[in-house]
């Protein structure tokens, strides 16, 4: 019989984190869940690590390295559950997730479950779990509009449960993206569902400060990716609803990204600025959020200045 919930689990050189990951999964109790792994071409112990769970159920995929969306798509279509969860290899599940979020979707069959996160670097007690503003029920473009507008959208992928359903008529993750590839992939599933059901029960551990993680690869293929999915995704929420609101959510989501990718790539700098402008033509841009300092220097020299004197100071 199909299980309730796939845990789909990419993995690159995570043998430092692996053990906790899959400890944390299988003391879920409460839905009938399968754990599947694919290791995207390792060059550490991720194997043998992984290899001492087999005996818990612990499904091993094995693959050249093809790169995070690539293993998740493997892992999917090996996958057998109503509910798919993806899972980064470092990070943690609270107790009883599963349970909370399969009861929160059992009478509706293409909401997502969204649960509770908070990041932690060495110690799980480290995450405090102050509320944010999206932790809410919400219609799929309410609950995008509120996560986008500021321009600080957090996507991590642990946080969702998703219907099969909604991977299948929308396809899987794209594969030529890299960096903040799971933006562009949960924009696509949630304007394609029913909406959002918060699950506060529900808690994802979501560790930081790995060096040489995906997220904080600045490579020029890194940049090419950040644009494409940032593209793609705000087009996906154009495409669900294209409104004064929804523009203003996606012009909030690409100078963000401006900010963050000037001046290492000012080409893409420069098209994301036209599509800014195109999408609130006759705004002024807002400065980035900063300190005392950065908004001092950006008063007086602009916020280009004053993001080039930042990353100089921060050498």
């Amino acid at each position: 019989m199909a299980p309730d919930v796939s845990v789909i689990i990419p993995c690159y050189n995570a043998e430092r984190w692996l053990d906790a990951t899959l400890d944390s999964v299988f003391a879920q109790q409460g839905p009938a869940f399968e754990v599947i792994l694919v290791d995207d071409g390792s060059t550490d112990r991720s194997l043998q690590v992984a290899a001492r769970h087999e005996s818990r159920g612990l499904r091993i995929l094995t693959q050249a390295n093809r790169g995070q969306c690539a293993a998740a798509n493997r892992g999917f279509a090996a996958s057998r559950g109503r509910w798919i969860k993806f899972l980064d290899a470092d990070d943690l599940l609270g107790p009883g997730s599963l349970a909370a979020q399969t009861a929160a979707l059992a009478d509706q069959p293409r909401a997502i479950a969204h649960a509770a996160w908070s990041r932690f670097r060495s110690s799980p007690e480290e995450a405090d779990f102050s509320p944010l503003p999206v932790w809410h029920d919400a219609a799929p473009i309410d609950w995008l509009v509120e996560a986008w507008t500021g321009g600080r959208p957090m996507h991590q992928c642990g946080i969702f449960l998703l219907p099969r359903v909604l991977i299948e008529e929308r396809g899987g993750w794209d594969e030529r993206l890299s960096l903040i590839n799971d933006f562009e992939f949960f924009a696509r599933i949630i304007t394609a569902s029913d909406g959002i059901r918060f699950t506060p029960e529900a808690r994802l551990y979501y560790r930081s400060g790995i060096a040489g993680s995906l997220s904080t690869r600045r490579s020029r293929a890194a940049w090419e990716s950040a644009h494409l999915s940032a593209t793609l995704a705000t087009g996906h929420l154009l495409a669900a609803e294209d409104s004064p609101r929804t523009r203003r959510a996606a012009a909030d989501c690409l100078s963000e990204l401006v900010f963050n990718m000037y001046p290492a790539a000012p080409d893409l700098v420069a098209k994301l600025e036209d599509r800014v402008h195109a999408l609130q033509p006759g705004a002024p841009r807002a400065v980035p959020a900063g300190g005392a300092a950065f908004r001092l220097v950006a008063a007086l020299l602009g916020w280009k200045a004053a993001r080039r004197l930042q990353i100089l100071l921060r050498r």
